[in-house]
């Protein structure tokens, strides 16, 4: 048995993670502020004598001294663009920042290894696509997402130079656009926004013209390539593209959630938001070669399961 903490637990891919850890029967210890997790999402193990909560930001040092940790997943930080891009923006910059030094420096103490969960964000508007781990990037630095996308590259650096002057052995993955079960019903991201309209009545937003493209990879999948990564060979840092690379308009996502779902909603379209990445596909083929991974479900499968968990949640999101 492991023992592995998680950060970001009580969020929609942290609770996802710690459930199929504790069903794998590890000790799980999950960490979370609850700023944009919820307690709910892991209410079906609270229980288990194998998990254990413990109400913290990252942003503060964590002592965890009663327990020998085996492994770290550091996933704390708010992925949805309104808290991002709001009164949250500062903290979010903190979180990724501070957060990577507080918990690689537990990871040094434990001498646990720890996965960074960073992002697509990190490539910005591509110049190169589909995006490959080699491919540096184009961030905005001064932007509205800058507080995200930014963090998240700084926190790579971070784990990075740990690695190299402090011995922690260390993952990265950048997780390309995820959806499914637990996201949380006003978390602004395309999948739940689109279903959660659709399930309400309300017309369909689509913001821009909505030719631009992602790949939309299922939890399942993407928590799959998660394990895979955290227990690769030792001395195998990353980074590595997690997503599916197929390739859709963002129009054609909510066509087919219109067609899914049924009722009256319309399509209608607003303003693009600054620096909204044009395209955004992964090249997974070094996950491929070095994870022995790659996705199994499909769009239209993935959607089914997401919109049936959303039918479960929908008083959570429906307009009185």
């Amino acid at each position: 048995m492991k023992t592995i903490l998680v950060t970001g637990g009580t969020g929609f891919l942290g609770s996802n993670l710690c459930i199929r850890l504790i069903k794998e029967g590890n000790r799980v210890i999950c960490v979370d502020n609850n700023y944009t997790g919820r307690l709910q999402n892991v209410a079906e193990i609270m229980n288990n004598p194998n998990f254990r909560f413990i109400e913290h930001d990252i942003c503060e040092p964590l002592n965890v001294n009663d327990e020998k940790l085996d492994q770290i997943y550091n996933m704390a930080c708010p992925a949805s663009p309104p808290a991002y891009q709001g009164s949250y923006s500062i903290k979010t910059t903190k979180t990724c920042v501070l957060g990577a030094i507080n918990m690689l420096e537990l990871a040094k103490q434990h001498g646990a290894t720890i996965l960074q969960t960073s992002t697509s964000e990190v490539y910005g508007e591509p110049l190169v696509h589909p995006q490959v781990e080699s491919y540096r990037g184009n961030v905005n630095p001064i932007g509205i997402r800058a507080c995200y996308d930014e963090g998240k590259r700084c926190a790579e650096s971070l784990f990075f130079d740990y690695h190299r002057h402090e011995g922690v052995d260390i993952k990265v993955i950048r997780i390309f656009n995820t959806y499914g079960p637990k996201m949380d019903p006003n978390d602004g991201r395309v999948v739940s926004n689109f279903i959660c309209q659709a399930l309400s009545g309300q017309d369909i937003t689509i913001y821009g013209d909505g030719s631009q493209t992602r790949s939309f990879c299922y939890v399942d999948d993407l928590i799959e390539a998660m394990i895979r990564m955290m227990n690769s060979k030792k001395g195998f840092t990353g980074p590595v593209n997690t997503g599916n690379p197929g390739e859709f308009t963002i129009k054609e996502l909510a066509e087919k959630v219109v067609a899914k779902i049924g009722g009256n909603s319309k399509i209608v379209y607003k303003a693009l938001p600054k620096d909204d990445p044009s395209q955004r596909r992964p090249d997974i083929t070094l996950a491929k070669h070095k994870l022995d991974w790659e996705p199994k479900i499909k769009l239209d499968e993935g959607l089914d399961k997401t919109i049936e968990y959303f039918k479960t949640q929908i008083d959570l999101f429906k307009k009185a």
